[in-house]
């Protein structure tokens, strides 16, 4: 489901993640705790199959996406499958709710309390459908519970709505510190300067709408209150003329670096919605380092571009067309590039000299980060476009970012 115009943006929403066993009363829990029939609830264990994803503003909380995966005890070839589903569903988990019923065995969830743990991402142990035991028998639970998954559960009962606010307090709680902080353009610019934004509307731009990253630079450079000049690439000399004084800083579509680099004032900062992305959604520091690797590229090479829309591509598609022509035409037609989109992301990286990513506009921060984490720990260079295509222009060292 795409966000209407007047939403927060889904990959800008905190996501919160429902984990447990079959019929453990996640759906019910998404329900009491939005106070809406969100999800579907059935006595029927594996109702819930495929993740998912539902946007909603939870008061105290802000704009969140709730995730209703499947049971991470499914069986048979098609339960493997929903629960591979299910642990795909943690990679863009920014908080998590693991939800138990009993303490009987605890050995699946401290499986999965372990792989939160070591993702670092914050988790909240509810005890549901308290409604079915005595205080003395809750009593009891509890102390299993934290014993054996490290932390006291908050009680609840999902179908009677039963401490909710409890529940809702505690999540508020748990909130990342830093989460909603983090200023794509960061210190770049502030009140009153001006920022010139070169923007392509070619055959790869919505009809009638701007793509998500230049909508999001305009509105926080807005709420900065600096002063915008907006244009495309053919009317850069005659925006620049128009200003009264060259602007503080250009942000530009990677793909026209080389046609900015060329009119732009010395005394104005460059950079691209990309590379601003790269830090907003990735580690930035690890994308320089990664942009390293194209130097050490040879015919022989094998590349990996990964985007994360799924959306058909159009003729001069960044990461299909133009940046597979750059590399090829410094490195030769021998060199292997493979394309993949949306969730299509490797498991096994190490065949691969060089992963490019797109600017992950959307994702959320989490779910990209997970995959700079695998792109490290299997010791392969990671970049992303804007990156990429300042490297290959031969000014990524005069380019800033945030």
């Amino acid at each position: 489901m795409s966000d209407s115009i007047n939403d927060t943006p889904r990959s800008g929403r905190l996501h919160i993640g429902i984990y447990g066993r079959r019929n453990a009363g996640k759906s019910s829990l998404i329900n009491a705790i939005t106070g809406h029939e969100t999800a579907i609830v059935s006595e029927t264990a594996g109702t819930t199959t495929d993740p998912v994803y539902k946007s909603m503003e939870i008061h105290g909380l802000g704009p969140c996406v709730l995730i209703d995966t499947a049971g991470f005890d499914d069986v048979g070839p098609m339960g493997e499958l929903r629960v591979e589903k299910t642990r795909l569903a943690l990679e863009k988990t920014d908080m998590a709710l693991l939800v138990v019923t009993d303490g009987d065995d605890l050995s699946v969830e401290k499986k999965w309390a372990a792989s939160l743990k070591a993702r670092k991402t914050p988790f909240i142990v509810v005890l549901n459908k308290m409604d079915e035991h005595s205080e003395a028998e809750l009593e009891s639970l509890s102390s299993r519970i934290a014993d054996e998954l490290g932390k006291k559960p908050v009680v609840v009962s999902a179908k009677e709505g039963t401490n909710m606010p409890v529940l809702r307090e505690t999540m508020l709680r748990l909130v990342p510190a830093d989460w909603g902080t983090m200023k794509l353009t960061g210190d770049l610019c502030g009140e009153g300067d001006v920022v010139m934004l070169v923007m392509p509307q070619d055959i790869q731009a919505p009809q009638g709408r701007l793509i998500l990253p230049q909508v999001q630079v305009t509105r926080e450079l807005l709420d900065k209150k600096c002063i915008i000049a907006s244009c495309t690439a053919d009317k850069i000399a005659q925006t620049l003329s128009a200003l009264s004084q060259p602007p503080h800083l250009i942000i530009t579509d990677s793909q026209v670096f080389a046609e900015v680099w060329k009119l732009k004032p010395a005394e104005s900062l460059l950079t691209s919605f990309s590379i601003l992305m790269a830090g907003y959604k990735g580690d930035i520091n690890e994308f320089l380092k990664g942009a390293e690797a194209i130097d050490r590229l040879t015919p022989h090479s094998k590349v990996l571009i990964a985007e994360a829309c799924t959306h058909v591509p159009l003729a001069e598609d960044i990461g299909r067309e133009k940046i597979p022509r750059r590399l090829r035409a410094r490195f030769g037609e021998t060199l292997e590039i493979k394309v993949v989109s949306g969730t299509d992301f490797p498991t096994d990286l190490t065949p691969y000299d060089l992963i490019i990513h797109c600017g992950a506009c959307m994702f959320n921060r989490t779910y990209m980060m997970s995959r700079v984490q695998k792109a490290r720990e299997q010791g392969v260079p990671l970049c992303n476009y804007g990156v990429a295509l300042a490297k290959l222009t031969g000014i990524l060292d005069k380019v800033v970012h945030a």
